[in-house]
């Protein structure tokens, strides 16, 4: 362990002795709790530790080694081809979750848009936290609706069918649903075009369709995404859209322009960072303005 912590430190891994830990439970199948027991009493490294050691050294994400990513107490199956969820999501999804908790309490029952779904992270936290949820999610990409069809399958029977994958533009899909949704949620891709991101795991193995938001700003496929939820959503409905932290004047504003939304404020991930936009939909008709001073959600 203390070997494959050095060697983990020389790669720039940000956390080497938790990943050398979470590779070997892996390869063990115990927790790396059991792990931390077993290599205290001297047991020793499981067979493969040091080939996977040496590939996360190359900075191969440790979720594509292991094959799942933890996400609000689930594991999901990830690999090459969909993006790896990430903690600060988890808030997201809490936005909408904390909203469609009232709806059920009230109606008895909502209905969830979960859009760019990718391997269908927030729309399985959603149902799985909500009983009386129905999340429908719509992903483009066939290699990311594969992983999230995985995802869902695996499931079940515990979620009922209460996620419904679509493969379509999640611009234009599920017009059936139009003005009928009380909770879009999104994390689309909204990296601008020049913004490299500066982790290898990010940069080299996260597919560029699920990073980069297309248009100078990175906005392009959120800007689409907002048209969506203001097709979407029922009057009082919320939209839930994550964005860069950089992105938060603009995002708000970009949901200005539609006309169709109001009391649009800035969310913010458990770190403090501004990282998601969100808007209640409005009546037919409304133009409002957007504030221009960032806040939590209340």
């Amino acid at each position: 362990m203390r070997a494959a912590e050095r060697a983990l430190t020389d790669a720039g891994v940000p956390s080497p002795r938790v990943d050398a830990e979470l590779l070997a439970a892996h390869l063990l199948g115990i927790s790396r709790g059991e792990l931390q027991v077993a290599a205290i009493l001297g047991r020793s490294a499981p067979a493969g530790f040091a080939d996977l050691v040496a590939r996360r050294a190359t900075r191969v994400p440790l979720q594509h080694l292991t094959g799942s990513a933890p996400f609000r107490g689930l594991e999901l199956a990830v690999g090459p081809g969909v993006f790896v969820p990430r903690p600060e999501t988890e808030q997201v999804a809490q936005a909408a979750i904390d909203v469609a908790r009232d709806v059920v309490r009230v109606r008895g029952d909502v209905l969830v848009v979960d859009l760019c779904t990718g391997s269908a992270a927030i729309a399985l936290a959603v149902a799985h936290e909500v009983p009386g949820a129905v999340v429908h999610g719509v992903e483009l990409d066939a290699s990311a609706h594969a992983w999230a069809e995985r995802n869902v399958l695996a499931t079940a029977p515990a979620l009922a069918g209460r996620v419904i994958l679509h493969r379509g533009d999640a611009r234009t899909a599920l017009t059936e649903l139009d003005g009928s949704v009380d909770v879009v949620v999104s994390n689309p891709p909204y990296v601008p075009p020049g913004a490299v991101p500066v982790d290898p795991e990010v940069a080299q193995h996260d597919p560029a369709v699920a990073l980069y938001g297309l248009g100078a700003d990175g906005l392009e496929v959120p800007r689409g995404i907002v048209a969506a939820a203001a097709r979407l959503l029922r009057p009082g409905g919320l939209l839930v859209l994550e964005h860069a932290e950089v992105q938060a004047a603009a995002a708000r504003a970009m949901v200005d322009r539609v006309g169709a939304f109001t009391l649009a404020t800035t969310g913010l991930d458990l770190t403090g960072r501004a990282r998601m936009v969100l808007a209640r939909r409005t009546s037919v008709g409304a133009h409002p303005s957007a504030p221009d001073v960032e806040h939590s959600p209340s």
